[in-house]
């Protein structure tokens, strides 16, 4: 990595009183999570439309089966 990047990688890491380990992590969970957040809206999303001459009702029925896990 470049030395200016990490330079502004520490000075926010000591801003929020964290490592520069600990303020990666915490960006790279955030990044992952918001990942999986976009993939099951996306696949939702899909669902909708897919059962959609349906009405809709599959749609229902598959996220109850989902969460009831």
């Amino acid at each position: 990595m470049p030395d200016d990047l990490l330079d502004r990688l520490d000075a926010r890491a000591r801003a929020n009183r964290e490592t520069r380990s600990g303020f990666l992590r915490r960006l790279a969970e955030r990044e992952l999570d918001a990942g999986r957040a976009r993939e099951r809206k996306e696949l939702e999303e899909l669902l909708d439309k897919a059962t959609a001459p349906m009405g809709g009702e599959a749609v229902r029925l598959i996220r109850e089966d989902r969460e009831s896990h």
